[in-house]
């Protein structure tokens, strides 16, 4: 049934996003084909509304059918621009996600941030020369004005992800993160050696590597003893031995990771000594 729904919502949804390019331009399709295509729409909510309501009473969890009716890749579309969107409130407000009282935080946005600021001018300068040039176009400049500031968003809601989503050390763990769209955890004791090594080019297809350059740059390499599991954007796992990262105090947070490390060994190796 679920996959029955996603067919269906995978071939209505497209040919509403047509229609209403369509009417955009001006051009009105004939009225049958409006009517059938908004009663198909109004029909494939209402299903998903009862199937949503079996799986509740089936005994399953909100999110769990949310999970079952929506794909993985669309889910984690939307959780990535809530990100964004999430990060313009920390980085306004000047705090941080997911550092904790005992963690120290290891920031690595400077070195895009040239990058990504000059992308946001060009999209404001675009988005003002968009609203002269379409001034006699109500309704085109009205939607054409509403994706120019959506797409200003999204590019400081990249930057602020990347400042407010530092890479974090714990007392066990290692974060690595990179904007919104990566967030891996690396057990300490899984990390085998940790290096400064600064690269500025990476092998995309690299086996079982991963790279999380900024400015096309990366500074530390962690060759770890066991593999961790890294999700891509749209939910794409892979196992991976080597993460390469950069920070902006690269030699800080090696020099961090070092003392982590030995301090997690030394309390590894006194709760194994402990007698039973």
């Amino acid at each position: 049934m679920t996959r029955l729904l996603r067919g269906i919502a995978y071939t209505v949804l497209p040919g509403e996003l047509v229609l209403m390019v369509c009417l955009v331009a001006g051009t009105r399709p004939p009225a049958p084909v409006l009517v059938a295509a908004e009663v198909v729409v109004l029909l494939l909510l209402l299903t998903e509304a009862a199937a949503f309501v079996r799986l509740r009473r089936e005994g399953r969890t909100s999110r769990e059918c949310v999970e079952e009716l929506v794909p993985r890749a669309v889910l984690r579309l939307i959780g990535h621009e809530l990100r964004l969107m999430w990060s313009l409130v920390l980085w306004a407000a000047r705090r941080r996600d997911g550092v904790g009282p005992d963690d120290q935080a290891f920031g690595h946005a400077r070195d895009g941030a040239a990058l990504l600021l000059g992308f946001t001018f060009v999209c404001v300068v675009e988005t003002v020369g968009m609203s002269f040039l379409l001034a006699d176009v109500p309704v085109v400049h009205e939607i054409v004005l509403v994706l120019d500031v959506y797409t200003v968003a999204f590019m400081l809601g990249l930057y602020a992800a990347s400042a407010a989503r530092p890479h974090v050390l714990s007392a066990d763990t290692l974060r690595l993160r990179q904007a919104a769209h990566v967030d891996i955890r690396i057990p300490l004791e899984s990390i085998a050696t940790v290096s400064y090594e600064l690269l500025f080019s990476h092998d995309k297809k690299e086996e079982g590597v991963l790279n999380l350059a900024v400015g096309a740059q990366t500074s530390l390499t962690l060759e770890l003893s066991e593999p961790v599991t890294s999700v891509g954007l749209l939910g794409r796992e892979r196992r991976v031995h080597t993460v390469r990262c950069h920070a902006d105090d690269a030699r800080a947070l090696l020099a961090a990771l070092t003392r982590a490390r030995t301090a997690h060994m030394g309390r590894t190796d006194r709760t194994d000594r402990t007698p039973v």
